[in-house]
């Protein structure tokens, strides 16, 4: 169970800081609740402490692992379906799994298609989530901004 205070991260939401536990009561059953605050964005997420585990809620990595993820990025390999469909589902899958080395695969499988071909709205949207996922980790990990995370990532892509 996670503290107020700790660093954790939602899968499809990134990382962000334990705000406060709050007992709610939803459809009529009185549950607790992580009250998560993600620093980019400001959005506030409620998350039930019974089953945050199934749902993929894990602490933040350390600043360690963080700058390994950001070194292995020009190595990644990326492997693209054609079928845009096909495509999108196994990348959705990739940004569930809550593992920042996959969430690393979707933005650079998606920036190199957005620099080769283009890419859809919805691959648009999925791009700027993935990026925020992976950003906001980084930024919570290493204790540094926003802009430096992401110029660092941009690097790493540009490579």
């Amino acid at each position: 169970m996670f503290q107020v205070g700790d660093k954790i991260v939602h899968p499809m939401h990134g990382a962000g800081v334990v705000d406060s536990i709050v007992s709610k009561k939803v459809n009529g059953v009185v549950r607790e609740y992580y009250l998560l605050k993600i620093p980019v964005g400001g959005m506030l997420v409620m998350i039930p402490t019974t089953n945050s585990e199934e749902i993929g809620v894990r602490p933040v990595v350390n600043s360690a692992e963080a700058d390994r993820i950001i070194a292995s990025i020009p190595d990644i390999e990326v492997d693209m379906t054609a079928n845009w469909n096909r495509r999108y589902r196994e990348n959705m899958l990739r940004l569930k799994s809550g593992d920042l080395t996959e969430v690393a695969r979707v933005v650079k499988g998606l920036a190199l298609r957005d620099t080769d071909r283009g890419l859809s709205t919805g691959e648009r949207k999925m791009l700027h989530s993935a990026k925020q996922i992976l950003i906001s980790e980084l930024v919570l990990s290493q204790n540094t901004s926003y802009e430096d995370v992401e110029a660092r990532i941009n690097t790493a892509l540009a490579q």
